[in-house]
C-alpha cells in the first residue's frame, strides 16, 4: 500500500498517474476533498481508499502494517497567503505529525519541501544541508517550508530512508484548479487561446533585459520520475534539489507556448507589481549534482519538449495526467 497526500492535488494526483502506469494501484489517497474542481484530478485513476486529510493520522495508526511507502505532498501552496497560522498547521505541524508517525511505525517518506526556501538566492541555491538553518525565504510559504527542513534536520529520531525534494518550478498536466497559483506555462497559453497574446514582467534590474529573468522549470512528469526513484531506492536520506539544473528565461518560455500552438508571436512587456518589485527572483537554477550522486540518471525533460507535451496532449484537449 502506498499512501499519497495531497492526492487530489496537482503532483500529488500526476504522481498517481504515473504510479498506476508502472501497475500500481493499491494506492491510498489522502486530501480534503471539498473541492470538486480539484477532485477532477484523480477520476479514472485506480486507488484503494480516500482519506480525509483530518483523519489520516488516526487512520495510519490503525492500518500502518499495511503501507509500504508514504508520499507527502499535501500543503498550502499558496504564496499571496500571509497568515503564517494558516501555514503552521498544514505545513509545519501537519507534515511533523506524518513524519512521527512514520518514525513509530518505521516507515520510508519522501515530502515536499520548494525551492522557495531559498529567497533572494542569497546564499546560493546549492542543497547543502548546513546552509538551510540560514535561508532567508520571502514569504509565510516559504518559511513553513523551510522550518519544517530545519526541523527534520533537528530530529535524533528519522525514518529509515527518508528524502525531502525542494520542487523549484513545476508545471504540467492536472493544474486546472489551481489559479493564480498556476504555472506560467498555464497561464500563457490561455492568454495566447483567448487573447493572442502573452504580458510578461519588465524588468527592473540592470542586469537583465525585459523577458529574460530566469527560472528552472520543470517538467512534473520528471518531477514522479524522482519520487518513484525514491521509492525504489531507499538509501541516501535528505534533502534534495529537484529541477532540472538549467535556468531558462521567461521570453522563451512564452515563445515555445507560441511555437506550440502554431500562433504569431506576440509579447507585451508591463510593470511589475510595486508591491512585489523588491521580492521579485530573477534568476533560479538547480544545482542537481546531489540527486545524481544519489543514482538518479535519467536526462530531464528540456522546456521546448516539456511544454509541447503539456500543450499538444492534455491542455488544448484538457486532459488529465
Amino acid at each position: 500500500m502506498i499512501i499519497v497526500t495531497g492526492a487530489a492535488g496537482f503532483i500529488g494526483s500526476c504522481l498517481i498517474g504515473k504510479l498506476n502506469s508502472e501497475e500500481y494501484y493499491d494506492i491510498v489517497a489522502v486530501d480534503d476533498f471539498s473541492n470538486g474542481q480539484k477532485n477532477k484530478n484523480l477520476e479514472g485513476k485506480r486507488i484503494s481508499a480516500r482519506v480525509e486529510r483530518k483523519v489520516f493520522p488516526g487512520w495510519l495508526k490503525e492500518n500502518h502494517r499495511f503501507v509500504q511507502f508514504v508520499f507527502h505532498l499535501g500543503a498550502r501552496t499558496d504564496t499571496a497567503e500571509f497568515d503564517k497560522t494558516v501555514f503552521d498547521e498544514l505545513n509545519l505541524n501537519y507534515s511533523k505529525e506524518v513524519w512521527n508517525s512514520c518514525v513509530e511505525f518505521g516507515l520510508p517518506l519522501v515530502y515536499a519541501s520548494s525551492a522557495a526556501t531559498y529567497g533572494l538566492g542569497e546564499l546560493g541555491f546549492a542543497d547543502n544541508e548546513e546552509t538551510i538553518p540560514n535561508l532567508k525565504p520571502l514569504n509565510p510559504y516559504g518559511d513553513s517550508k523551510n522550518d519544517f527542513d530545519k526541523w527534520v534536520l533537528l530530529q535524533k529520531r528519522k525514518p529509515f530512508f527518508w528524502a525531502g525534494l525542494k520542487f523549484f518550478n513545476v508545471y504540467g498536466p492536472n493544474e486546472y484548479h489551481k489559479g493564480r497559483m498556476a504555472s506560467v506555462i498555464f497561464h500563457t497559453f490561455n492568454s495566447v487561446k483567448h487573447n493572442g497574446k502573452m504580458k510578461l514582467f519588465r524588468s527592473h534590474n540592470a542586469n537583465y533585459k525585459d523577458g529574460e529573468q530566469l527560472r528552472d522549470f520543470i517538467y512534473v512528469k520528471d518531477v514522479c520520475a524522482v519520487c518513484i526513484h525514491f521509492m525504489l531506492n531507499r538509501k541516501h536520506s535528505g534533502i534534495y534539489n529537484l529541477g532540472t539544473g538549467k535556468a531558462r528565461t521567461f521570453l522563451a518560455l512564452a515563445q515555445n507556448v507560441f511555437r506550440a500552438l502554431e500562433a504569431e508571436e506576440n509579447i507585451e512587456f508591463i510593470d511589475t507589481p510595486e508591491d512585489i518589485r523588491d521580492k521579485y527572483q530573477y534568476f533560479t537554477e538547480a544545482p542537481m549534482q546531489k540527486l545524481r550522486a544519489a543514482g538518479y540518471n535519467k536526462e530531464f525533460t528540456t522546456l521546448e519538449n516539456g511544454i509541447s507535451d503539456y500543450i499538444k496532449n492534455y491542455l488544448i484537449a484538457q486532459k488529465y495526467l
